[in-house]
């Protein structure tokens, strides 16, 4: 399946105001210490466990993708003249996204949502209703572009571009990042640490939080996600854009999270789930979601936080950075 924004050639407790929240973000220290990084970043090795706080055994988030039209239009900017199309992607910021509010003020959860700059300016109001549930903003992209193939300074100007979108909207100044398609390049760990970013959440390769080595004696706290915990292969259809036409039963997606919630719970894992308003905001999609929410956030033994606060303390926790070296292939360009 490929989703919009790729390549055409590719295609086939008591909740804290969340101002109090940016400050606090703003001030923790975006990149490890010199002393700390002298321990040296061990290559290619598993993550270590995560002690979790207050006596819990595991954690979790839930987390949204509010792309909106932008994750059509980027791939496909044809689709601009679509008003069909176009009004399927803009149910998630004028219908969607209320009823999540909705259901989340109703649990007390707290979420991360991740925004495009281009959806920020495009539903302004919609943005600033998600700062003011008190639930953290995260970067993701400009118009949601894909970073295949893209250079460095490229890929620099989408994230700054993106910085002042959400800066002038909604007055945040991220901590948080999310690749559009969880695309990073070896490039993005330097360019968010540069950017002062906590953390990023589109790597794989873990089941726990880890700090990503990002050069320079710095690195970023990585919040791995996989393609499992994702509405988007479970609900997407557009014709000639993406999905093959399967749309799947609330129920079925649901319960696949659940199961995967329940084994990283044994495991001390971090379960994150990723959402889209424009594809779990429909009714039936919201009514399932929050059941799983209301699971989740009964379990005694799970910490719920948005991303921001799990990041925060595991830096808090001084790991030794990771990294995940760039393979050689024998003649191929360095």
């Amino acid at each position: 399946m490929t989703r919009p924004g790729e390549p055409a050639e590719s295609a086939e407790g008591e909740r804290p105001a969340m101002r109090s929240a940016e400050s606090a973000d703003r001030e923790a220290p975006a990149v490890r210490s010199a002393e700390s990084a002298e321990r040296g970043t061990s290559v290619m090795r598993p993550a270590e466990p995560v002690a979790w706080p207050y006596g819990k055994s595991a954690a979790a988030s839930f987390t949204f993708d509010v792309d909106a039209e932008s994750a059509v239009l980027f791939g496909h900017p044809g689709a601009a003249s679509r008003l069909s199309v176009m009004s399927h992607q803009a149910y998630g910021p004028l219908t969607g996204l209320p009823r999540l509010l909705r259901i989340l003020a109703g649990k007390e959860v707290r979420a991360t949502f991740f925004v495009p700059g281009y959806t920020a300016h495009r539903h302004p109001d919609a943005v600033r209703a998600i700062v003011d549930g008190g639930h953290e903003i995260a970067h993701h992209g400009y118009l949601h572009e894909s970073l295949i193939d893209t250079g460095e300074a490229a890929e620099a100007e989408i994230l700054d571009r993106g910085l002042a979108a959400l800066d002038e909207v909604a007055g945040v100044r991220p901590v948080g990042y999310r690749a559009p398609m969880w695309e990073l390049t070896y490039n993005s760990p330097r360019l968010l640490a540069e950017r002062g970013f906590l953390y990023d959440s589109s790597l794989m390769d873990a089941d726990v939080p880890y700090e990503l080595d990002a050069g320079h004696a710095t690195s970023i706290v990585e919040i791995p996600v996989h393609w499992g915990l994702d509405d988007w292969e479970q609900y997407c259809y557009l014709p000639d854009i993406a999905g093959a036409g399967l749309i799947e039963h609330p129920d079925k997606a649901v319960s696949m999270w659940r199961g995967e919630f329940e084994a990283l719970r044994r495991e001390g894992g971090c379960f994150v789930l990723t959402n889209h308003p424009f594809l779990s905001g429909r009714p039936a999609r919201a009514a399932a979601l929050e059941g799983l929410i209301e699971h989740v956030a009964g379990c005694a033994d799970v910490w719920l936080a948005p991303l921001g606060d799990i990041a925060r303390h595991v830096r808090g926790l001084a790991l030794k950075p990771r990294a995940i070296p760039k393979p050689e292939l024998r003649g191929s360009p360095p």
